[in-house]
């Protein structure tokens, strides 16, 4: 899509349970306008409590109905482990930021921002006008969107989980990051079943930070 900015962020990179969400978003000026009238912002300011959690889902929608391009993957613990084994969790983020711009037509010469300065540095590669920067998302309003549109995705995707177990495990409190909240319920859960859930990353012990790949 020819005159669009693409801006990429992802959601769930640190935690130890649940997917990770990346999203790339491709924006015109008016759009640009109309998004930053909406009080469109880094997710993580609105915070992590229900009142946040809104916030996001609301912006989420109205940012959907307003973009002219967006593209959103779940990336699962499966495939989050079989890169972070390997040191390879940056080559996965890169390989995916790639495939969804080219699913959105962005060119070779398209005006690309990413949320990480080192992470994303080695695309312009494949895209001479990209720009990595740390907190993006205060750069460019279609990364703070992106950071949006993901948050959204992984909340209510970490929300399935703790359904899934609050019966038997109580409420599942932590987003899933590794915390004191997280432990008490892997230590639960283990100690009752002998394994880890199939939500945990097995991975999350191993070198998350080699950059090997030439993605």
């Amino acid at each position: 899509m020819p005159g669009l900015v693409f801006g990429a962020d992802e959601a769930g990179r640190g935690p130890i349970l649940g997917p990770m969400v990346i999203a790339v978003i491709g924006i015109d000026p008016d759009t640009a306008d109309r998004l930053q009238a909406l009080g469109v912002d880094d997710s993580k300011r609105f915070g992590s409590d229900a009142e946040g959690r809104q916030r996001r889902e609301e912006l989420a929608q109205q940012i959907l109905g307003l973009v002219p391009a967006c593209r959103v993957r779940r990336v699962e613990v499966e495939q989050i482990d079989h890169y972070t084994f390997r040191g390879q969790l940056n080559a996965l983020e890169r390989k995916v930021v790639l495939e969804l711009l080219d699913a959105l037509g962005a060119t070779r010469n398209a005006q690309v921002i990413c949320d990480g300065a080192r992470l994303f540095a080695p695309l312009r590669a494949h895209f001479p006008r990209l720009e990595a920067i740390d907190k993006g998302e205060s750069a460019h309003v279609a990364v703070a969107a992106a950071s949006i549109v993901a948050k959204d995705a992984r909340d209510r995707a970490f929300g399935v989980i703790a359904e899934r177990y609050a019966a038997e495990f109580g409420p599942l409190r932590g987003g899933g990051y590794p915390n004191a909240a997280t432990q008490r319920f892997l230590d639960a859960y283990e100690q009752r079943y002998g394994t880890l859930p199939p939500e945990a990353r097995r991975s999350w012990g191993a070198d998350k930070s080699a950059n090997l790949s030439l993605f």
